[in-house]
């Protein structure tokens, strides 16, 4: 119970200095039934406050770009079909929780017992005080200095794009550009189009596409898309070569893919259901 305490007060000092930055919503944007996010404490304090987490990031940069520099030997070149020797290279790279840290936005959440909603997020995005994670920085600047492009794909709205480009800038990431920032569309209809693969499909027009980093398996390929976790543990197994290869991902418990699948995909569910559906997915001795 005592170190619980101790989780929980960490986080409140810690969300105290963020919840300034919301201060200026007004009190009817405000109004969302209460949730109890305890249960995020320990992930959100891992990632804020773990050598571990950290060592974790580097460690994953540090693979990227031996991966990098093996794809740059002239020796591996040769090996390519012709086609794709033509091709200028590129990497994809997710945005949130693997090259920007989020995790002020999810304490102020648990702290103030929010669920995840677009107004808080947004006003977020507009504060552009998202830091690096450790290593992207450094492992972007070496990509882009050895003529490669990166591509930051996310599923920001594509209103989000002005902040999310400051955002990026101001954390020292090179070469930032309205081209090589993608965003979240929308169909004809309105609707949401939350899988990434036209954008790889559009990137893959002119480059080839050397890696893929992500801290979300939907990062990295389709193929992980809407999967139960059953399905998601055997995608992974079938590709686990490619995983510090083509594929490199980063550690994020705070949320994801892997939390709505235990939902069945199903995010309307009430919080108390969703209580339910992790305790039962918990594997006991």
């Amino acid at each position: 119970m005592r170190f619980r305490n101790y989780l929980y007060v960490s986080v409140v000092m810690f969300a105290a200095v963020t919840a300034t930055w919301f201060a200026a919503r007004s009190s009817a944007e405000r109004v969302l039934p209460d949730v109890n996010n305890d249960y995020q404490i320990g992930a959100t304090l891992w990632m804020q406050k773990a050598g571990e987490y950290r060592a974790l990031a580097y460690q994953a940069f540090n693979i990227a770009q031996l991966r990098l520099d093996a794809d740059l030997d002239k020796k591996n070149i040769k090996k390519l079909p012709k086609l794709e020797r033509k091709k200028p290279r590129a990497i994809m790279v997710d945005i949130d929780e693997t090259m920007l840290d989020n995790s002020p936005a999810q304490a102020f959440g648990i702290i103030n017992h929010r669920p995840f909603n677009n107004d808080d997020w947004y006003v977020w995005g507009k504060l552009k005080k998202a830091k690096p994670i450790p290593g992207a920085v450094d492992f972007v600047n070496y990509a882009v200095s050895k003529g490669v492009t990166v591509f930051f794909v996310s599923n920001r709205d594509e209103v989000q794009k002005p902040e999310t480009i400051e955002n990026l800038v101001l954390a020292k990431f090179a070469d930032i550009s309205a081209e090589n920032v993608l965003l979240r569309q929308r169909d004809a209809n309105g609707r949401s189009i939350s899988t990434k693969e036209p954008r790889r499909e559009q990137i893959l027009q002119k480059y080839r596409i050397v890696m893929f980093i992500g801290d979300n398996l939907d990062d990295l390929a389709d193929v992980f898309e809407k999967r139960t976790v059953e399905d998601r543990f055997a995608e992974v197994d079938k590709a686990r070569a490619l995983f510090g290869g083509r594929y490199i991902v980063l550690p994020n418990a705070m949320y994801g893919t892997w939390e709505s699948a235990l939902y069945s995909y199903d995010n309307s569910l009430a919080a108390e259901d969703k209580e339910k559906r992790r305790s039962a997915s918990l594997e006991l001795p």
